[in-house]
């Protein structure tokens, strides 16, 4: 449904909008309050905080979209609750199953930090359903580029658990659902400062999805994030060298990320060809994010969005699906996602100035590690060796 109530509507051509997928629905997920996101008072402090995946951080970024500079690029469509039954395409029926009866019985932690209350469900439903409805707006031919502005997040969700604040995989059902749609190949490019690993796991072992993951270098966090995302996780099977990690030191800013995108990135999708592209969004990259420690600027996000604009447009006939993940200052964040749909748009000006601006970045020690993993990635990926 588009243009919905309240919604600002466009007479640009289709071409040159974004098609933001959104429903007030999600922000009934309420994550508490605790020290950071322990959801633990511990009888102390006068004052707890909100854990950081709460309803403000998005409220911003829908706010931006309606009232920023890009408003006119922007078309609104409301999305629908994913069917139990879709979830199964990603997601096995056990886990399905554990959510489900979490969710009849009051709310589970599901693991550290991430906490199914009461609401938690159905706003979950939603934005896999969204995020659904986003990819069918594409392949039905009825815009270029959608953006699936979603919560809870999901691309640590993985077919057997939920992970990092994740329930449901959102990017992970949007991607199957193109393959049975009839794509061939998907590039999925997952931007936010932590492992998409569970995006990676769901795909592990198949020659028809790429997943790409430019993350912090933090390594495995416990039983619900088993995987490491290191270089030497590249698939198994048929899809051996189609899942490629780059860790980047902490630090790494405009500059470093600009490199990795351009000498990783690039020739990774360029022999790809995918005919479908997936872009997993995450702010917590950014220099100022609580819950990252890179230093990505908007000027960073816009280079990147600008990047696989270009990609899109060279291999997927500018198909391209945004999904929204991590980014948790509650201001920062929303200039960010502004930043990254203008280089989406390819627009010829910044549309907003970056209102914090410069970060210091020494660039040199991040080169010399993506340097090396391009190095072990020609050696190792069988369809990367001549590129």
């Amino acid at each position: 449904m588009a243009s919905g109530e309240g919604f600002p509507s466009s007479s640009l051509q289709a071409d040159n909008l974004i098609h933001v997928f959104w429903d007030e629905g999600m922000l009934k997920h309420d994550t508490g309050t605790g020290v950071f996101d322990t959801g633990m008072d511990p009888g102390f402090l006068d004052v707890l905080e909100k854990h950081p995946e709460n309803a403000d951080r998005v409220k911003n970024m829908l706010s931006i979209l309606k009232r920023g500079p890009i408003s006119p690029f922007i078309s609104w469509h409301h999305g629908r609750p994913a069917l139990i039954s879709e979830l199964l395409s990603f997601h096995t029926q056990e886990y399905v199953n554990e959510l489900i009866e979490a969710d009849r019985n009051g709310g589970k932690e599901i693991c550290g930090g991430t906490f199914l209350n009461p609401g938690s469900w159905d706003a979950a439903l939603l934005a896999a359903g969204i995020t659904l409805s986003a990819m069918q707006h594409i392949i039905d031919g009825h815009g270029k580029f959608a953006y699936a502005l979603v919560r809870p997040p999901g691309h640590h969700a993985q077919p057997t658990q939920g992970d990092g604040y994740c329930f449901l995989n959102n990017a992970g059902l949007a991607v199957q659902m193109a393959l049975d749609s009839g794509c061939r190949k998907v590039a999925v490019l997952d931007i936010d400062v932590h492992y998409g690993n569970g995006t990676a796991e769901g795909f592990y072992r198949s020659d028809k999805v790429l997943t790409i993951s430019l993350h912090m270098n933090h390594g495995s966090w416990g039983p619900s994030h088993p995987q490491s995302g290191t270089i030497d996780e590249l698939g198994e099977g048929v899809g051996f060298g189609y899942n490629l990690n780059i860790p980047l030191p902490n630090g790494t800013g405009d500059e470093g990320y600009g490199y990795a995108v351009h000498h990783l990135v690039v020739p990774a999708i360029e022999k790809f060809e995918p005919d479908m592209m997936v872009l997993v969004v995450g702010q917590d990259s950014s220099a100022f994010d609580p819950n990252g420690r890179q230093c990505l600027t908007m000027e960073g996000y816009r280079d990147i969005g600008r990047r696989i604009r270009g990609m899109a447009d060279k291999y997927s006939n500018g198909r391209l699906l945004i999904v929204q993940e991590g980014g948790y200052h509650v201001t920062y964040a929303a200039y960010c996602l502004h930043a990254t749909l203008e280089g989406v748009l390819n627009v010829s000006e910044p549309l907003l100035s970056d209102p914090i601006a410069y970060y210091p970045e020494d660039e040199s020690f991040p080169i010399k590690v993506i340097e090396a993993i391009k190095k072990y990635q020609k050696e190792t990926v069988p369809f990367l060796k001549d590129a």
